[in-house]
């Protein structure tokens, strides 16, 4: 079920004009996961959350959407994050057209080993989860504010 491309909820607020609001993909298969991470961003009238279920529903979200921010669950059903990070990096097309995009890898591991190889694949950084609401607030000013 693609989920990627529908917007969540109209925010509170419209944006300024003189600015975009950033567009935060988040691909995860957990459902509870996926409903925290809405109501969190239903509190940052200033980002627009999309959401991806799989690694194929992410990768279509991708050439569609096009968000400034992929949040990355490193274990979903169908490929790991790291797979989905080296398909995408492998797609000339596709990495030419999101120049510029963050990654983060969401976890609940935390091996260092683990670590190293998410910022090998291109990641920009590692979260664990669960996420803390600050921290996530944090995290998304410092990546794209």
């Amino acid at each position: 079920m693609l989920l990627s491309c529908l917007p969540l909820y109209l925010p509170p607020d419209p944006p300024m004009p003189d600015r975009a609001v950033p567009l935060v993909l988040y691909v995860e298969d957990d459902r509870i996961h996926l409903i925290l991470m809405e109501e969190v961003f239903r509190l940052l009238p200033d980002w627009e959350l999309r959401m991806a279920e799989t690694g194929a529903e992410a990768l279509a979200a991708l050439a569609e959407c096009r968000p400034a921010l992929v949040l990355v669950d490193m274990n979903l059903p169908d490929m790991t994050g790291l797979e989905l990070r080296a398909r995408v990096a492998a797609d000339a097309g596709l990495t030419a057209a999101l120049q510029g995009m963050r990654w983060v890898a969401l976890s609940a591991d935390n091996p260092g080993a683990v670590v190293r190889a998410a910022r090998a694949a291109g990641f920009d950084d590692y979260w664990l989860k669960p996420i803390d609401v600050p921290v996530l607030q944090a995290g998304l000013r410092k990546l794209l504010g």
